[in-house]
């Protein structure tokens, strides 16, 4: 279990990794950021605890989306609306 669970941590860290590089104050703060999230909790055993850091990770990364997608509708509409 110990095995699937790291497994779990590693995809939802390259995950983050990945979606950090849009990030809105640049890629490095967000991974400076990440590395120090995740070591935080490097000493973690507690399988339920894992987990749940696992949720809240996953809930990072919706509201990460969230950000992006919004992003990109105000850029969008900012394009086809004039403020005029």
């Amino acid at each position: 279990m110990a095995s699937s669970l790291r497994g779990e941590v590693l995809n939802l860290y390259k995950n983050l990794l990945y979606l950090g590089r849009e990030y809105p104050k640049g890629a490095d703060y967000f991974r400076s950021r990440l590395k120090a999230a995740f070591l935080k909790n490097k000493d973690v055993k507690d399988p339920e605890k894992i987990k749940q850091l696992i949720a809240r990770g996953e809930f990072v990364i919706k509201e990460l989306e969230a950000l992006y997608f919004l992003r990109k509708y105000r850029a969008l509409k900012h394009r086809y609306y004039s403020d005029d």
